[in-house]
């Protein structure tokens, strides 16, 4: 069994054995492709997002040396027209550009060593059709000429050496001028059938040009027609909960949060498979990546970064100018650069229509809360810390620790945000409770009663802790932030929670630059 042409149909065997959601409707996506200007593909997405999956489907589902019928049959592409039309009778060329980075002794010689590879094996396959060369578009040219076949190209993890050598110029020219002669070139239509590339960078920009213009490219950003393929829809989850025994709204909380024009919710695969797997909810993230990568970018030096982040901790969106990132990880401009970076890296979702950014979901808050708390942000950090704490006192209702812990948040985090209105003391009531999250969900403009409360604190069904309206008041006071909570009948929105509730009321004068706390257990 060769290596990188016609690896058959055993990965996607082993997927089939396991956990698997359908997402054969790709294949029908990109059959409608074959052999038209929309036949190169490329596909960036975060780690655990599935791309490896896809391409193995891809695999088994094209691959001439195989008979793949049986693993599809029950499939959603058994039921496309063209099922048969295009199944398993394409060369496939298969590169897993991380394998031939760990391969080599040295990284320089990865697109050499590539390409010596490639072709060793395509001269095995077709002997008589290929001649001595170091040229992998070449070899495929020749073989196209002499037996008309078109080759399916299948490219996983392209852009790892972009991640891996990011001060390797040369080489990254190199790579990039492999690429072209394969699919920007006179002999690219006559030779190749389709390709479909992934990766978690889009396609790298040279000044204001895209490397590869000929690419469709489906990004975190713009997934356009694959958006329903970037992770699990709210409808797979919601059926594997049914089926798995776990709660849907847990799961909503835990791993939800991306979104796009034509999927209003998407949710990481990787994290819903092992939570499914351990019966658990749970940080699965770091089981790829490690908070230190996050870490090093929030920790740059750039003018609104530490900014943009307290914000969204504080569960405020920033806006955000993406077309300024070049696509690289070393090329790193400006504040926008690095939150477009934290895009694609899964680390914050986007809003394409309001271009508006956010801290997807709770296991990626966790990731920040780590980040930040062992970063340099000694203020901020402190803040995060001393969180558990101040929750503890507001559930003992001991309000004046509550506004003793609250006033120290204030000025931890008064040197990067502007403390001025309600809204930047909402922002900071919140990093204040920020750990509380684990234990509730937290809404914001919360619709109760004749209005909106500032922040509703609804607690997790596995938790006991009471539920909690809370109400925000500026150069006020506690006691009339009390009153707006009862006389507007916030709590009726909560029904379930009256006989375990508190009211919280929080005020903070300007003049003495200090923060006024009273709380209630809630009476009907």
């Amino acid at each position: 069994m060769s290596r990188y042409l016609n690896l058959g149909n055993a990965g996607f065997q082993s997927i089939r054995r396991g956990l698997y959601v359908d997402k054969t409707g790709l294949i029908e996506y990109v059959n409608r492709t074959l052999g038209t200007k929309d036949k190169l593909i490329c596909v960036s997405r975060p780690r655990r997002f599935g791309k490896s999956f896809a391409t193995q489907m891809l695999c088994a589902y094209y691959d001439r040396s195989c008979n793949s019928r049986e693993l599809f049959q029950d499939l959603y592409i058994a039921s496309s027209d063209d099922f048969t039309t295009h199944l398993n009778q394409y060369p496939v060329i298969y590169l897993d550009i991380t394998w031939f980075i760990s391969t080599v002794e040295h990284m320089a010689e990865t697109v050499k060593y590539l390409q010596k590879e490639v072709i060793r094996e395509l001269a095995e396959e077709f002997p008589a059709a290929t001649r001595e060369s170091r040229s992998l578009p070449l070899a495929l040219s020749d073989i196209s000429d002499a037996t008309g076949d078109k080759f399916i190209i299948i490219i996983d993890e392209w852009d790892a050496l972009f991640r891996e050598a990011k001060a390797d110029v040369d080489l990254q020219k190199e790579y990039l001028q492999l690429l072209r002669g394969l699919f920007k070139s006179s002999q690219t239509d006559k030779m190749i059938e389709a390709a479909y590339m992934t990766g978690i960078l889009p396609i790298k920009k040279y000044g204001t040009q895209s490397a590869l213009t000929d690419f469709q490219e489906y990004t975190m950003i713009q997934p356009q027609g694959l958006a329903e393929y970037v992770g699990f829809t709210e409808a797979e989850v919601k059926e594997l909960c049914e089926k798995y025994h776990l709660d849907f709204d847990e799961a909503q909380n835990w791993y939800d949060g991306y979104s796009f024009r034509k999927m209003t919710s998407v949710y990481s695969p990787n994290s819903i498979i092992q939570a499914i797997k351990n019966h658990e909810f749970g940080d699965y993230w770091t089981e790829t990546e490690t908070y230190e990568s996050l870490k090093y970018y929030i920790d740059m030096d750039l003018d609104g970064l530490k900014d943009a982040i307290v914000s969204m901790l504080g569960g405020i969106r920033c806006k955000i100018n993406t077309r300024t990132f070049q696509n690289d990880m070393l090329n790193i401009n400006g504040k926008d650069d690095v939150l477009t970076l934290l895009i694609h890296l899964g680390y914050l979702a986007y809003d394409s229509e309001k271009k508006e950014i956010h801290i997807p979901n709770q296991e990626v808050a966790d990731e920040f809360r780590n980040s930040v708390e062992f970063s340099s942000w000694e203020g901020v950090s402190s803040a995060l810390k001393a969180s558990d704490k101040l929750l503890d006192a507001t559930i003992r209702q001991e309000a004046d620790i509550v506004a003793e812990e609250l006033d120290k948040t204030h000025m931890a985090s008064t040197s990067i945000l502007s403390y001025n209105n309600e809204a930047a003391l909402s922002c900071v009531i919140t990093i204040a409770y920020y750990t509380a999250r684990k234990d509730y969900i937290l809404i914001r403009e919360c619709s109760t009663g004749k209005g909106f409360a500032d922040i509703a604190f609804i607690p997790r069904r596995y938790t006991r802790k009471p539920a909690m309206i809370v109400e925000l008041k500026w150069d006020q006071s506690a006691q009339g932030a009390i009153q707006q909570i009862k006389d507007k009948n916030y709590a009726g929105a909560l029904e379930e929670y009256m006989d375990c509730m508190l009211l919280v009321g929080i005020n903070y004068n300007r003049q003495t630059k200090r923060h006024e706390c009273m709380i209630e257990k809630y009476h009907t």
